[in-house]
């Protein structure tokens, strides 16, 4: 097609089509190359080659167009000189010489002298959390810039690698040096080739950096902290499951899929719904309910990662308590700051939960089976550093569900409330230190006499269109902290800050619209009493009206979604754009298509600026959140240092 034509159908710049052709024209060119390009002794492969890469083409695009292997392009752009050049930001916009230390990468610059030597060592490179995207954010930039400070302050050199600019470890003084890069194996070797080589860090930027260990490890890098084996037995779902069946540490019944045909048969075998965990993931991406074959077909095609080298696991969806675990060991000694329930049950994202600590329902014995179990699978692990592990609470045992050799989101949290620094003890074990040394020792620390809550803080207020249905995928873009010695002030504290609770009623009352599953209803009671005590009156579709009429409590009759109203019913879209509704609780049934046929109810909810909840544990607690009773110790607010004094705490030493 002409690029005149282009440019007449879209309205794109002349200018933008026409390298958008020069790079569809270089494409063509690679492919019909083939296995050429990765010959550099062909004078002519070579510089099609040398073109290709001032064009922008990686390694691994290069080898998919000419049928060979990224290795096999690399290996010819190394014989052939062939590397990146590192040209500084201009921070200054040429008013006067920048001399700050970020650089970014370009093959103009290419065979250039470079502009600064290799940093001096000793020296590191730490790997950040790559693009901007939920569930991938603040709390792992705390993680490396908290990495990169302790390096520093050890006498190393912290070289830092990042892609996103809306974080602190892309500001130039928070490490040595900065690079402004891609996070993939080709442009993170690079730069470690640039500077000389480097060990990377690798454990503390999210799950990006975690799945680059194993090509670094291929090409020679050294990992400090956890070794490659480490992270391999943890992260790639066989090997995991493997591994507890060993140590006879109980997990969901569940296995492993290599193709559609052996989910659809393993999911049969053990009965829906089912919950699908591909390895290598952050953030719950790719991880969802299936109630039924359709959705299991639906959510593999979604996800395509079901292929013989990356494998999903298919695990019976089990309901209880989640809690989270995060540890520091030495290989010898394990340290737990502390335990951390969710409110919400099992299968709501660690993300996206409200967190307790310490926990309030989960027995002794429970917690010290937790603790036992932690620490078996770090040291059987070998894991060095920071490891996260979600267990799930129920009557008939505990279930270890995943473990993570790596910072986890929780991570800021803990450390904050158990004043437990908890980076600046793993970075100086990468660098082999002890806990003894450092002044710390294995176990369970004991609580502290105050509670500490974590609360989501989402943004659907402003992203008007998006769902805001809690489940195994991420979608909170913050996090609130509430502290106090009275769990349910400590609640409504992190809940209040986090625009979870809904609007006080005032003297003219306020209405609140309830739909809530059958699995859900055992709360009912303990909800509507909230809400009429706080001067609600309350509005239900029928099932959750019949479910509060035996309960004692009245309720204005509501047509379900996509019913004509009868009997002095409102039909449930019209009512939430009455503008008298001002708290939505919708708890979605556990069946085939009813998650995705309530999301219009939350989204006309949330287009009219309406708080819409959709995890009962989490409505219970907004709703008594606004008891007067509370509301009044509200005030108290003291430094976070008053909370978690230093006293007691031994100091980690160099």
């Amino acid at each position: 097609m002409p690029e005149s034509t282009i440019v007449e159908a879209t309205g794109i710049s002349p200018w933008f089509v026409a390298e958008m052709a020069r790079n569809v024209g270089l494409e063509a060119a690679v492919h019909a190359a083939g296995g050429r390009i990765a010959d550099a002794s062909d004078a002519e492969a070579a510089d099609l080659l040398a073109t290709a890469k001032r064009a922008g083409f990686g390694d691994r695009e290069l080898a998919g167009l000419a049928g060979v292997t990224a290795d096999d392009i690399r290996a010819a752009r190394i014989a052939l000189g062939l590397r990146p050049g590192y040209a500084m930001v201009d921070t200054c916009a040429a008013e006067f010489a920048a001399e700050t230390p970020y650089f970014y990468s370009t093959y103009a610059a290419a065979g250039s002298a470079p502009e600064a030597p290799p940093v001096e060592r000793p020296a590191a490179l730490v790997i950040g959390s790559g693009p901007v995207r939920i569930g991938q954010g603040i709390e792992f930039d705390y993680c490396a810039v908290q990495a990169a400070d302790t390096l520093r302050s050890a006498g190393w050199q912290a070289v830092m690698i990042n892609s996103n600019p809306e974080t602190v470890s892309t500001d130039f003084d928070a490490s040595s040096r900065l690079y402004f890069e891609p996070l993939d194996p080709e442009s993170v070797r690079s730069v470690i080739d640039a500077e000389g080589g480097l060990p990377a860090v690798v454990a503390y930027g999210g799950q990006t950096p975690l799945n680059l260990a194993a090509p670094l490890a291929a090409g020679g890098v050294e990992l400090l902290g956890s070794d490659l084996e480490a992270i391999d037995q943890a992260e790639e779902r066989t090997r995991f499951a493997a591994l507890l069946d060993r140590l006879g540490i109980p997990q969901p019944e569940g296995g492993m899929a290599h193709s559609l045909e052996e989910a659809l048969t393993l999911a049969e075998r053990i009965g829906y719904p089912v919950i699908v965990r591909p390895s290598f993931v952050i953030g719950g991406l790719a991880i969802d309910f299936c109630y039924s074959p359709d959705d299991l077909i639906r959510q593999l095609a979604a996800a395509t990662v079901v292929d013989p080298d990356r494998p999903v696991r298919i695990d019976r969806y089990l309901e209880g308590i989640e809690v989270d675990v995060d540890a520091v060991s030495d290989g010898e000694l394990v340290l737990i700051p502390g335990l951390l329930e969710h409110v919400e049950r099992a299968g709501v994202h660690s993300g996206d939960s409200v967190g307790l600590f310490p926990p309030q329902t989960v027995s002794e014995g429970d917690q010290s089976l937790i603790v036992a179990t932690m620490e078996r699978i770090v040291l059987e692990l070998g894991a060095k550093g920071l490891v996260n592990a979600q267990f799930i609470v129920r009557d008939d045992g505990v279930y270890l569900i995943e473990v993570n050799p790596r910072a986890s989101r929780t991570v800021p949290f803990l450390s904050k409330v158990t004043g437990v620094p908890m980076v600046e003890l793993a970075v100086k074990i990468a660098l082999g230190a002890t806990l003894p040394e450092l002044g710390w020792d294995g176990g369970l620390l004991p609580p502290p006499p105050f509670v500490a809550v974590k609360a989501p803080a989402f943004s659907t207020a402003k992203l008007r269109g998006v769902d805001p249905s809690v489940g195994p995928g991420m979608q909170s873009t913050g996090e609130v902290i509430g502290i106090h010695d009275e769990p349910r002030v400590a609640m409504a504290k992190a809940l209040l800050g986090a625009a979870l609770v809904p609007p006080r009623a005032g003297a003219a009352g306020a209405l609140a619209l309830l739909s809530i599953a059958d699995r859900d209803k055992h709360l009912l009671p303990r909800l509507a009493a909230a809400l009429r005590a706080a001067g609600y009156a309350l509005a239900a579709t029928p099932g959750t009206r019949s479910s509060l009429e035996r309960a004692g409590f009245d309720a204005r009759p509501v047509a379900k979604l996509g019913e004509t109203p009868v009997d002095g019913q409102t039909a449930i879209l019209d009512l939430i754009a009455s503008g008298d509704v001002r708290l939505v609780v919708n708890t979605p049934t556990p069946r085939s298509g009813a998650v995705r046929d309530a999301a219009e109810i939350r989204l006309a909810a949330t287009g009219e600026g309406i708080l819409c909840l959709t995890a009962m544990e989490t409505a219970v607690a907004a709703a008594e959140a606004l008891d007067p009773a509370i509301a009044e110790r509200l005030a108290d607010v003291r430094p976070l240092d008053e909370w978690v004094p230093s006293g007691g705490r031994t100091p980690v030493v160099a």
